[in-house]
């Protein structure tokens, strides 16, 4: 969208918001770079220019506004609406992998070279990979300068800097303040969260509106004993990390979701964040998904009733994965006894002084190990897990923000006992498919017959064609219809 300048100048004249993330506006005069909706008096157009990210704007000299703050903007919903490299190289930009495995292990995640890599995001973006994960090790770094006490020298690292030096180095750079000048500043603001010791609270921003009653309730609905519950008007749930462990508690508010996060080592920040707006779908655009849905008369109600629905992610897609094969033709309650046994059997306990989750989710090594005779299921159910645990533990099978969509259900459906629900549900809740549709489910074909719709697979995925590429969000709908606890907001 940087490349259409006549749109990008409405849409910073009109301060219009929902354009916050696809593009950065650059200021030649001041050389500094502002989200679309910048409340600051626009530039003349002539000293305008735009770019796809923050990245290619820091790269090209410009320092963040101080006063709209654009490294707090969601981001693209592109990367989550798509399945090419470019997309599956941003997802994974935004886990951290750059910070941990460096460009060759994102180069080897997707199949490609480096330098195919680097080339086609210097196409699309303006900056390489090293770029872009030095804007998000500055973000986080942010982040950790205004919301705890840790000393500069443990941000740094923390942040993924290699060194104290260029932690100061691109703080100055990226913000126009020192480190400690940051820190100054939010300390004087009214605005700036209460800090709690080994908390971090944070605004997880989105682009309205926002529908919290599905998406909320379908993971309070189905959260596994231990380890996720909603609690004091938040869902809190554990999570696996790669240097430790965390618990967030997520709350939503009018114009943001309230993040506050418990990790064992700050150097889990940037990822934990991530897993938190994946698992909230909170990157999407939701005028464009709703636009499209309401070209269906029958459904364009459903969507005037309740715009901005979300579909509810996981923050683990191998865990998802293990739980939908033990959803399979059960009840909600029967799903989640299930898990929760396999939780106090396998999984690694945690603390919890604020409420009361007890576990981490067992990782797939865990549930390689187990003995079948031990699990209270059907022999063919057995089978089917035993089987997927184990091509989730050897590395044949990898599920995640990086999958191809396509290879990934190809995959899963050479797996005994995988069928197309199955693959679907994995599809839209745990690899992100948007357009992930579920034709022969329950709720769905309920929802269809009581809104006219065709009832039969072939003959409603037929008409869902007109819903594409949102498919995914018109299942959310669909299931609104039904009167269940997955879409309420818990009281």
């Amino acid at each position: 969208m940087h490349t259409d300048t006549e749109r990008c100048v409405r849409a910073v004249r009109s301060k219009d918001a929902r354009f916050d993330g696809w593009f950065f506006t650059a200021v030649l005069t001041t050389r500094i770079y502002c989200r679309p909706s910048c409340p600051v008096v626009p530039p003349k157009v002539e000293n305008m220019t735009f770019y796809p990210s923050a990245a290619a704007c820091q790269q090209a000299g410009f320092r963040a506004c101080k006063r709209c703050r654009p490294d707090t903007t969601p981001g693209s919903p592109e990367w989550n609406a798509r399945a090419d490299s470019v997309a599956r190289a941003m997802r994974l930009i935004r886990d951290g992998v750059v910070d941990r495995e460096g460009v060759p292990g994102l180069a080897a995640r997707l199949g490609y070279s480096t330098r195919q890599i680097e080339r086609q995001l210097l196409a699309e973006l303006g900056a390489g990979p090293l770029a872009l994960a030095r804007a998000q090790r500055a973000q986080t770094a942010r982040v950790l300068i205004e919301t705890t006490g840790l000393a500069m020298a443990e941000v740094a690292f923390a942040a993924g800097f290699s060194s104290i030096r260029t932690f100061n180095d691109t703080v100055r750079e990226v913000f126009a303040l020192a480190p400690g000048d940051l820190r100054t500043r939010a300390a004087r603001s009214t605005t700036a969260p209460p800090q709690t010791p080994g908390v971090i609270a944070l605004r997880l921003p989105y682009r309205a509106p926002l529908d919290p009653s599905n998406l909320f309730g379908h993971l309070v609905a189905t959260a596994v004993p231990g380890v996720e519950e909603w609690h004091d008007g938040a869902y809190r749930r554990t999570l696996r990390l790669p240097h430790g462990h965390g618990v967030v508690a997520l709350t939503p508010r009018p114009d943001h979701i309230a993040c506050r996060l418990s990790l064992t080592d700050p150097r889990d920040l940037t990822i934990a964040t991530s897993r938190c707006r994946w698992m909230l779908d909170l990157d999407a655009d939701p005028v464009a998904v709703d636009d499209q849905l309401r070209t269906d008369p029958l459904l364009a109600p459903l969507v005037d009733k309740a715009p901005g629905r979300r579909v509810p992610r996981t923050v683990d897609a191998a865990e998802f994965a293990v739980r939908a094969v033990l959803g399979q033709q059960v009840s909600t309650a029967a799903a989640r006894t299930h898990a929760g046994r396999l939780v106090l059997a396998h999984g690694e306990p945690v603390e919890d002084p604020e409420g009361g989750l007890t576990h981490l989710f067992p990782s797939s090594e865990a549930l390689a190990a187990l003995d079948p005779e031990s699990l209270a299921l059907p022999r063919s159910r057995r089978t089917t897990l035993t089987t997927l645990v184990g091509a989730l533990a050897d590395g044949s099978l990898r599920l995640g923000v990086d999958s191809d969509w396509d290879k990934a259900r190809a995959e899963l459906t050479a797996l005994p006992g995988f069928g197309p629900w199955t693959v679907e549900t994995i599809g839209m809740r745990a690899l992100g498919d948007p357009d992930a549709f579920l034709p022969g489910d329950l709720g769905v074909r309920h929802a269809a017959a009581g809104l006219g719709l065709p009832v039969t697979p072939a003959a409603l995925t037929a008409r869902a064609a007109a819903w594409r590429p949102w498919r995914a969000y018109a299942v959310q709908h669909l299931w609104a219809t039904g009167d269940h606890p997955v879409n309420r907001l818990p009281a």
